[in-house]
């Protein structure tokens, strides 16, 4: 028997395959780096000529300008380069709390479009069709003249409590920082870390022996408990910043201003509609059986959307849910339009008193290139994490 004794491929050959395609793609990449160089070298060259100054040494320039809301203080004569860290933390404010509302919004009325009664489905797709049919700019506009014109002013302000509504915005007490805040904030973390333990036992013991634990209010009660415990450790601190009314605003305490108020709430019922339509369409991409199946093993119907329905719709809906998240983070640019200081209101202010409108431009497009990149990342991990692994 003659033996055919085949030669091994030699994986840097050109006849590679793998080996064509990281050749293509070096290529690709040194192309479009010698466009970008192409591109910055040609426009240095021409602002050179046109005695127009560049580079980002403007960043340690003081600013000059108050900006009206912040997490943490800032004053005028700090350099731009706080006053750009100001505007980001502005963004993410509304981003992070936009995204959370979003998803619960939307969950709830992509749900609701399933509802056996007629009444509550009618009101989810009315919601879907008039929110996600008008334009976000619209209905930043809308809730901005809302909370600014329908409201009272200052010296009539609705007071519920220690809690005002006007024209102002909303203002409520704060705590006054104490070491027992630190200690809460410790028992929380302990909590949320105790609460995942229990949450990965009790999902395992149902595997095995299918008696279903509390994978919602029992791990809540834990961060709280242990919330709770850390409070009482610290020594217990109650000594609150209350706000009261002045002669010209509310003073002290804590402000929800109503340029805050008007983009979380466009931008978390726009993109809400948008996010239920995203869920509905994950639900029925489950074959119908797998409902019918759950109801013949006696399940409710709360049980059969939570334990059967949603699980395996996840790996439908979270590639799409992550379009929406990053377009509710890009659409929080338009904040600008109703004079919320976000970081791109702070690139405009920063370019009409430096001229570096390139630069100011290219911080801009870098804060919101890492953002989608970052939530994209995260998302992956989740969609990885929520996968139906074949058995």
């Amino acid at each position: 028997m003659t033996q055919v004794r085949l030669r091994k491929k030699n994986k840097w050959s050109w006849r590679s395959r793998s080996f064509r395609g990281l050749i293509y793609q070096a290529l690709a990449l040194g192309l479009i780096g010698l466009v970008i160089w192409f591109l910055v070298y040609n426009t240095m060259a021409n602002m050179r000529v046109r005695g127009i100054q560049s580079g980002f040494d403007f960043l340690l320039q003081t600013a000059g300008f108050d900006i009206g809301e912040s997490l943490f203080p800032f004053d005028s004569a700090e350099p731009y380069w706080r006053a750009f860290l100001v505007g980001l933390a502005n963004t993410l404010r509304v981003a992070i709390a936009g995204i959370v509302i979003a998803t619960i919004i939307g969950t709830l009325v992509g749900l609701g479009r399933f509802s056996r009664n007629a009444l509550v489905r009618g009101l989810c797709i009315s919601y879907v069709e008039s929110f996600r049919n008008i334009p976000i700019l619209l209905q930043l506009l809308m809730w901005y003249l809302i909370l600014t014109e329908l409201l009272p002013g200052i010296s009539e302000a609705w007071q519920a409590g220690p809690f005002f509504l006007s024209k102002g915005g909303v203002n409520f007490p704060i705590p006054i920082w104490a070491a027992g805040h630190a200690w809460t904030a410790i028992g929380v973390a302990a909590g949320v870390a105790l609460a995942w333990l229990y949450r990965q036992w009790a999902i395992r013991k149902f595997e095995e022996t299918g008696v279903s634990g509390s994978l919602l209010w029992l791990p809540l009660a834990i961060v709280l408990f242990m919330g709770l415990a850390g409070w009482l450790l610290g020594g217990a601190p109650t000594q609150m910043n209350r706000p009261f009314r002045g002669d010209f605003s509310i003073e002290q305490g804590g402000a929800l201003t109503p340029e805050f108020l008007a983009v979380l709430f466009g931008l978390s019922i726009y993109t809400a509609a948008f996010v239920a339509e995203v869920v509905r369409a994950g639900i029925q991409s489950v074959p119908r059986g797998q409902g019918e199946a759950a109801s013949a093993l006696g399940l409710s119907r709360k049980l059969e959307m939570r334990l059967v329905m949603l699980p395996q719709a996840l790996r439908v809906i979270i590639p799409p849910l992550t379009n929406q998240y990053l377009n509710l983070t890009k659409n929080s640019s338009l904040a600008v339009a109703i004079g919320y200081p976000d970081v791109v209101s702070i690139a405009n202010t920063a370019i009409n008193q430096t001229g570096r409108a390139v630069e100011c431009i290219s911080i801009v497009m870098l804060v919101y290139l890492t953002l989608s990149l970052a939530t994209s990342l995260l998302m992956n991990w989740y969609n990885a994490r929520a996968a139906i692994k074949e058995r």
